[in-house]
């Protein structure tokens, strides 16, 4: 983990360098500069002659006392750079880990943190242009060491609000300490993750602080007209906040190439990487029940895990719980599902026939709802969805994933076949081989009852794509966005976005305004995706509410209304074909998730 922590800090460094946070550099600099004034004895209420009286110096010259008020003014606080950076820090690392998470909690939007960071950028301005102003917002922190406004709290509270603000190009160390922080599931290791991050992005971002505060130390101008530097900040400050506010800074994003993109992915894809994280997120494949490799015969792969964290079962009498210990001598079949995988919904009639042909001989089917957007996780949804697509089993609703994670499952669909004692003897990932599973699930039943008479096997036909599939495509960051041919994106904040001169094969690319959440993005002015894809058929899981135009190789082919709970959509339906899609969507469209078929 230690390595980790140390490719996270690198990571950090190559964020802080990204072409995404140059639309907060200005306000890095600025914040060198602007110092505050110092109060001295020397004041404007004093007279010409005690302002001009020559003072001694160590030196063994003299000065006057006007020079020295002036002096006093003009010395830029040593620490405020530090004091900006410590801010960012601070609240950079608390939005990660926790923003999501709180604001979900107490029902705020997204925008909320983002809109708090630009006022107090706002606050801080006018503090710089205003001198009482600046001593007012400061002082709340000076009381606390009894000491006069020198600017550096000032500075803490500006580093405060430009960390909300600070959203680096985001790699897979940033993707995977976001969704674990907007999951609920912060534990140590991703805290210290989380800082060394920080830490590392703030490298740069200090040195750049420090250079500003090197020019108001070494350059004439600023030490003889401290008060107009600091307010000619103050306005540079404002106008970045208006720039930030109203995303004035996007272009930046399209016409800047992604310089670090190369490094971001040498240095955090490696495989030890990969793996930390994936055992950070809770998805790695480390300690899948023993000796079972999926679609091979039936083997004796361990004691099935119990079911944990059942928060609803449907499909029950009563809504009474089903536990495997009370399903001993039945053969059970162990279903893995979401009711908006389109994998899922072409392998549920398989699994709805056997349930019908061989519940009466002894096979019991139970479907652990693990969802994978947030949607998923509202029962009424689930129970809606079910009665649409005729699942008449038991289904155990597993929002907090904690049977997925007991059988250290990863995939949507997935069975485990546990025969009569308990003990898991196949696995199937993914759609298909339905046959074989029938086959296992038959003999299974013979030799928990050797005496049943079976009826034929069920016939339903299999349609699993064999034809090559482009991948299926999140939208969101919390999946990390690996197939976007745009530069980079924005987690969190609206963007505005332009489509690249080339789509390579199996890429998506976003124009117009986006806002990118952890499972979806959101449609703003003139939002367009485009995708280049290789199926039969085209599916998005859409939410919101509006009109999604939908247009193949250039011509115009559905028009879709988009309203009510989240769910999944039909854009493409006919023979397979390698075709580019583009999709125009109205503000407040919901786009989560791309599959094919």
């Amino acid at each position: 983990m230690i390595l980790l922590y140390l490719i996270g800090f690198v990571a950090g460094i190559v964020a802080g360098i990204s072409p995404c946070i140059l639309p907060v550099l200005p306000i890095v600099l600025v914040a060198g500069v602007a110092a505050p004034v110092k109060k001295t004895g020397a004041t404007s209420g004093a007279t010409s002659s005690s302002t001009s009286a020559p003072i001694s110096t160590a030196a063994g010259g003299t000065t006057t006392a006007t020079a020295v008020a002036v002096a006093t003014e003009t010395t830029p606080t040593s620490y405020r750079a530090y004091a900006v950076i410590s801010g960012l820090i601070v609240s950079f690392s608390i939005i990660t880990l926790a923003g999501s998470a709180l604001l979900k909690a107490v029902g705020l939007p997204q925008d909320f943190l983002r809109d708090a960071g630009l006022v107090v950028l706002g606050l801080v301005a006018l503090g710089l242009i205003i001198t009482p102003l600046g001593e007012f917002i400061e002082r709340p922190f000076a009381r606390f060491g009894r000491r006069q406004p020198t600017g550096t709290s000032n500075a803490f509270v500006l580093g405060l609000g430009l960390g909300v603000l600070f959203t680096p190009c985001a790699g897979p160390i940033l993707t995977a300490i976001t969704t674990i922080g907007s999951t609920s599931r912060v534990g140590f290791p991703i805290v210290v993750l989380t800082v060394v991050f920080a830490c590392g992005a703030a490298v740069p971002l200090l040195a750049f602080a420090l250079a500003g505060q090197r020019v108001a130390e070494r350059v004439a101008a600023f030490r003889t007209h401290a008060k107009l530097a600091r307010q000619i900040g103050g306005v540079i400050l404002a106008v970045m906040t208006f720039v930030l506010t109203f995303n004035w800074a996007d272009g930046l994003q399209r016409v800047v190439p992604g310089y670090t993109s190369a490094l971001q992915r040498t240095i955090e894809g490696g495989s030890y990487a990969k793996k930390q994280l994936d055992t950070l997120k809770g998805t790695s494949s480390a300690g899948k029940l023993a000796n079972c490799t999926p679609g091979t015969a039936l083997v004796r792969c361990g004691q099935a895990p119990a079911f944990v964290g059942i928060t609803t079962w449907l499909n029950t009498p009563g809504g009474k719980p089903i536990t495997l210990a009370s399903l001993r001598g039945k053969v059970v079949l162990v279903d893995f599902w979401t009711y908006s995988c389109i994998n899922c919904q072409r392998s549920l009639p398989h699994v709805e026939a056997w349930y019908s042909r061989y519940h009466v001989d002894g096979l019991e089917v139970i479907g652990v709802h693990s969802p994978e957007f947030a949607f998923e996780h509202v029962v009424s949804n689930i129970i809606s969805a079910s009665h649409q697509l005729g699942v008449h089993y038991p289904i155990a609703v597993d929002n907090t994933h904690a049977t997925f994670n007991a059988y250290k499952n990863n995939s949507w669909p997935a069975d485990y076949l546990i025969d009569a004692t308990g003990q898991v003897r196949n696995i199937e990932d993914g759609e298909g081989n339905y046959g074989a599973t029938e086959s296992d699930i038959r003999q299974l039943l013979v030799a928990a009852n050797p005496k049943v008479h079976l009826p034929p096997p069920t016939g339903v036909p299999d349609k699993t794509p064999v034809n090559p599939l482009t991948p299926e495509s999140y939208l969101g960051y919390y999946y990390e966005f690996q197939n976007l041919a745009n530069s980079s994106y924005l987690p969190n904040s609206p963007a505005s976005y332009q489509f690249p001169a080339t789509l390579p094969e199996d890429f998506l690319a976003l124009a117009g305004t986006w806002t990118s959440d952890s499972e979806d993005l959101v449609a703003g002015k003139a939002a367009q995706i485009e995708l280049s894809f290789q199926a039969d058929d085209v599916y998005l899981v859409l939410g919101g509410s509006g009109t999604l135009h939908v247009s193949v190789n250039g011509t115009h082919t559905r028009t879709i209304t988009v309203s009510g709970t989240p769910r999944l959509y039909t854009l493409v339906h006919g023979g397979y074909q390698t075709s580019t899609l583009t999709v125009t969507a109205t503000p407040g469209v919901q786009a989560y998730d791309f599959t094919f078929g």
